[in-house]
């Protein structure tokens, strides 16, 4: 199947360029500036229109707090322990939930569906599509691990009177769980390379935490005060974790030292009041001042604070306030797809990427809240017509 006589967006220059593109087996294999010379039966014209990568929700809690539903449906946070880094994100996501066609209307095909902030360490989350009957063919992978600082795990255990209820007891929870790891890899590294040595006992939690000490996933810290960033900058460095920080509401105050640093963040939600204390600083130039400062950056909604939809609307937030063209859509395309470890496989139009895409009439804004895609495809099939969920 081909796709021509489509607008294609060149990420380095910004420029647009009419060309066309090839997809077989949901794979894009070919993508093409000019005419195509050899258009067949089943292949789409896109009449001129803007052919974009699908949207990448970068954080969410899509399909694991359910639309409509109370505690019956809310399978996020696990408050029952400080310390749960092997709960999986795919056990709790239900793809049924009526939100997965409100994202795929709206052109966005890939979520990082993640457990919730109650705990100091949440769970695994998951990189997964916004179609299909069950989780496990929707999946691209597991990104890493889930851990939070500041009010959120406070304000649990503060309630049932257990720890950790400071700041403090919070980062050393994290702490005393990654020395623990690190010690189980130690000793298995050992017993792998000297017969005579056993193996540690068997260990769920330091198994889920293995990938993210080889450099194989990332930590992606949830917090919103500068000083909580910094704490979390403080534990990676520790353990020598790639890490990914999640809101950082007040990033704009210490953006030199997040790019000094070179730690990415995950922006969001951009929609929304001061709600508790650790948002007084909320600014809508948060992205604006990041990116001057060559902080790289992805947005998200933190889904349902901010239904799922509203994505595309956040990011023209943020370019309202000052973030460029280009980095906002970047921001829940490409920037969105790397910051988050899955930029090899999606976030952008490319050969060997997946097919995941979506067709704006020409000369609509993608961002505007009331553009709509004309159709939407996610590897190669499409998903939405004219609005119309599949």
């Amino acid at each position: 199947m081909r796709i021509y006589n489509a607008m294609l967006r060149d990420h380095q220059t910004n420029d647009l360029h009419s060309g066309w593109i090839a997809v077989q087996n949901g794979i894009i294999t070919e993508v093409h500036y000019g005419d195509c010379d050899a258009v067949t039966e089943g292949d789409i014209n896109a009449m001129n229109g803007l052919l974009l990568p699908g949207f990448i929700d970068a954080h969410c809690h899509l399909g694991i707090i359910e639309d409509g539903i109370d505690f019956e449906g809310d399978d996020c946070n696990e408050a029952t322990d400080p310390f749960m880094p092997h709960l999986r994100a795919i056990d709790g996501i239900n793809p049924f939930d009526e939100c997965f066609a409100d994202a795929r209307n709206r052109g966005i095909t890939t979520v990082l569906s993640s457990p919730g902030s109650a705990n100091p360490a949440g769970g695994i989350i998951a990189a997964v599509k916004t179609s299909g009957v069950c989780v496990d063919r929707m999946l691209l992978r597991s990104v890493g691990v889930k851990f939070a600082l500041g009010e959120n795990p406070k304000s649990v255990y503060d309630r049932r009177d257990e720890t950790p209820i400071t700041r403090m007891a919070t980062a050393a929870i994290i702490r005393e769980g990654l020395f623990k790891a690190r010690r189980y890899l130690i000793d298995t590294r050992s017993a792998e390379q000297d017969a005579e040595l056993s193996p540690p006992e068997f260990d769920i939690k330091c198994e889920a935490l293995l990938p993210l000490l080889r450099g194989e996933q990332k930590a992606f810290f949830h917090c919103h005060r500068a000083d909580d960033m910094a704490t979390a900058i403080r534990i990676a460095q520790e353990f020598q974790l790639e890490t990914v920080l999640i809101h950082a509401t007040e990033g704009h105050r210490i953006a030199q030292y997040l790019a000094e640093k070179q730690i990415p963040v995950i922006l969001g939600p951009l929609i929304g009041n001061r709600c508790k204390p650790e948002l007084q600083q909320l600014s809508e130039k948060n992205a604006a001042v990041l990116a001057e400062n060559h902080v790289n950056l992805a947005i998200c909604t933190d889904h349902p604070e901010v239904p799922i939809q509203y994505l595309p609307l956040s990011a023209a937030i943020a370019r309202k306030n000052g973030l460029s063209p280009a980095k906002a859509l970047d921001s829940i395309t490409c920037d969105a797809a790397d910051l988050v470890g899955i930029g090899d496989q999606v976030g952008r139009i490319a050969k060997g990427y997946d097919a995941d895409l979506q067709l704006y009439a020409p000369n609509s804004d993608p961002l505007a809240l009331d553009t709509m895609p004309e159709w939407v495809m996610i590897n190669g099939e499409f998903v939405n017509r004219k609005g119309e969920a599949k």
